[in-house]
């Protein structure tokens, strides 16, 4: 018995600073394709490594709609992560639906070096609920190859990308392509200056957003565009690179993707979008959440993950693999030679000062599908804009009342 008491009291001495010392646990699902997905996995590794108190364990599942579809599942079943990565526009049902904790008594002594803006993306009604780390604005990415052929300058109205789509419009190739999701509409209606939220409240019929609808149709109408809807989106990738067509505006992160997918067979241009005098950029990309049901040790170390990430040294190469915006003054100078090795990288930052959080109201995530099923009957089967954008706002306003 006495041995037997004396083993329990060494095994007590031996073990009892390695169970105290256990990190605590905390699940990480996120949507990153390659090569933001290596980065992402590098920058965790290296957190893990560096500490002693976390444990963080990522899991990629699968786009932004796929992730959210598995995390509504999860959530039902109990079993979903402490930690999501989700896009800008998710914070505000987060919110609502008491699936976002809040951060502020864990965000003391943050840098002052942000830029303006940038962290109101995870902000909702005044508190923080989500920590910014790949933020992006769209841009115009086009074949510098057939543009130098006709001798077009990148267009920096409206009027002109029409007139460049329809210059580079063949038999065989459209010049510009047109995908119907509420992103890539959303980036055409707030750069001529409208916005499909008002006050709280979808605002499909605004002029604004009509004559925005009707501009993409009449150049689908008029042979110089291509329309894709969802479901075609990845083949308008496809259309890009094959040079079945000439131009699309997209979030300047895909350029990265797109590299590391297939050898892009001309000179990449990127320019910024066009934006009339009163529009603005779409501030769109992804945020870390901490889900309801994380403890108070696996929120505090969420916040750690993120503070480590928001390093300069680490923001620095986080860019240089995404192509996203730098958060913080502190990575500029880290990142002048990758800005000066190739300029087009640089081409976001001008427009920092136009850019607005594209998406924070609750309800976005109900009435989009209403939204993009309008677009698709416009651009593919030629409705009228009008009378479609009505029809989606009388179907969203319904979603909002209930």
């Amino acid at each position: 018995m006495k041995r037997t008491w004396l083993c329990l009291f060494w095994a007590g001495l031996w073990l009892g600073p390695a169970l105290a010392q256990r990190p605590v646990e905390i699940t990480f699902w996120h949507t990153l394709d390659p090569p933001g997905r290596e980065a992402l996995e590098r920058i965790v590794a290296e957190f893990n490594s560096r500490q002693r108190d976390y444990w963080v364990a990522t899991q990629y599942v699968g786009d932004l709609r796929e992730g959210a579809l598995k995390l509504t599942s999860a959530l039902r079943a109990g079993n979903a992560p402490q930690l999501y990565y989700g896009e800008v526009s998710f914070v505000g049902r987060a919110v609502q639906e008491n699936l976002a904790l809040p951060l502020d008594e864990h965000l003391g002594a943050l840098p002052g070096d942000f830029y303006p803006g940038l962290l109101e993306t995870g902000r909702f009604r005044g508190r923080t609920y989500a920590l910014p780390v790949e933020l992006h604005l769209p841009v115009l990415f086009y074949n510098a190859d057939q543009f130098a052929s006709r001798r077009l300058a990148p267009p920096q109205s409206w009027e002109a990308l029409a007139n460049a789509a329809q210059q580079l419009t063949t038999r065989s190739a459209k010049g510009l392509v047109v995908v119907s999701d509420v992103y890539s509409f959303n980036a055409v209606v707030m750069g001529r200056g409208g916005q499909l939220v008002r006050e709280g409240r979808p605002n499909f019929t605004d002029p604004k957003v009509v004559e925005s609808l009707e501009y993409l149709q009449s150049l689908v109408r008029g042979g110089s565009a291509v329309s894709r809807n969802i479901a075609e989106a990845p083949f308008a990738m496809v259309d890009f690179v094959r040079t079945k067509v000439f131009m699309g505006i997209a979030p300047i992160t895909l350029w990265p993707v797109l590299e590391k997918r297939t050898p892009i067979p001309f000179r990449l241009g990127v320019a910024p979008i066009p934006r009339t005098p009163d529009g603005r950029l779409p501030l769109a990309g992804g945020n870390l959440m901490v889900l309801r049901g994380a403890s108070e040790a696996q929120t505090k170390g969420a916040v750690a993950l993120w503070r480590y990430w928001m390093e300069p040294s680490v923001l620095a190469e986080w860019v240089k693999a995404t192509y996203c915006l730098p958060l913080r003054r502190s990575a500029q100078p880290l990142l002048e030679a990758f800005y000066r090795e190739d300029p087009r990288r640089r081409v976001v930052l001008s427009g920092l000062e136009q850019a607005q959080t594209w998406a924070q109201d609750p309800e976005v995530t109900l009435w989009y599908g209403f939204l993009e099923e309008a677009l698709e009957r416009v651009l593919k089967s030629n409705a009228s804009p009008r009378q479609a954008l009505e029809e989606a706002q009388r179907k969203a306003l319904a979603v909002e009342r209930r």
